[in-house]
């Protein structure tokens, strides 16, 4: 479940009471969700380009199965008012991807290149939508993905034993149940090198990086750091991560968010939050 993400240009966290917190780039209303009550699990459009980083849109899970979106709806990706039975939720570059209790998937907004092309899944127990692909874990610990397939970003059909996947702009993450770490599609920035990373808990991807949690609390980062995105090496006591186009965040064990990055519409300033609800990991 995201208790803290981020997406283009804005943060969203869901705090301790089922409400939910947004700050940054309100341009099309993705952070307009002082209404919202009872969400389980929130989720943020993202998209790698800076012209368009108003171009976002913020999901919200609610405890009755039910989906509710804010903000840009060009492509209808916010059309989710009449979902049910959904258990997670996962937004990408004008779409929004859910996961139905039964193991299905269901996706609405851009299709260009079958990015929503979800309904033949089944047993899946976790998504992830990347900027024009979309992942999905078997409940086998395999992994099926589709969409633009440019870098190979798709190609992850002899993935095993993975826990836990994230998407970023072209590129994808799943980790495995000995705390390894596998990363395919583009690596332009190295945002794939994750080879030698060990006793990972916990991963996220942004656009153009990546970065993981230890299961000593320690934060570790690779790829684009134009923002100084990837500077974690000091975080500490980390139980959440999430990373947005050019901003890296994190949940501290004792409630505290931290972030860095790319804060050019204020969204890394969420050093007041709390009661953001601690996931399990």
């Amino acid at each position: 479940m995201g208790t803290l993400v981020g997406g283009s240009r804005h943060t969203v966290g869901l705090q301790s009471d089922g409400t939910v917190i947004a700050i940054g780039d309100n341009k099309c209303g993705q952070c307009a969700l002082e209404m919202w009550h009872h969400i389980v699990d929130v989720a943020a459009g993202s998209v790698h380009r800076a012209a368009n980083t108003g171009n976002a849109h913020t999901v919200g899970l609610k405890s009755d199965g039910g989906v509710i979106a804010a903000g840009w709806d060009k492509h209808g990706q916010c059309d989710v008012n009449d979902w049910h039975g959904i258990s997670a939720v996962a937004a990408g570059w004008c779409r929004t991807i859910g996961l139905k209790c039964d193991g299905s998937v269901i996706a609405v907004g851009r299709n260009n290149e079958g990015e929503c092309n979800t309904s033949n899944w089944q047993n899946i127990i976790a998504i992830a939508a990347g900027d024009w692909h979309t992942v999905g874990l078997v409940k086998t610990g395999s992994v099926v993905a589709i969409g633009n397939n440019r870098y190979k970003q798709c190609a992850v059909s002899d993935w095993k034993n993975i826990i836990a996947i994230d998407a970023g702009y072209l590129h994808t993450v799943g980790l495995q149940a000995d705390g390894t770490v596998v990363a395919i599609g583009k690596n332009i920035d190295k945002q794939c090198d994750v080879a030698d990373w060990h006793n990972i808990v916990a991963i996220a991807a942004g656009s153009k990086h990546t970065v993981a949690i230890q299961e000593d609390g320690v934060v570790v980062a690779t790829g684009d750091n134009r923002f100084g995105q990837c500077e974690v090496t000091s975080w500490r006591d980390m139980v959440a991560i999430a990373a947005g186009c050019g901003h890296t965040l994190g949940l501290k064990k004792d409630g505290r968010v931290l972030a860095i990055g790319d804060n050019s519409h204020g969204q890394c300033d969420v050093h007041t939050w709390h009661n953001i609800q601690i996931p399990i990991l």
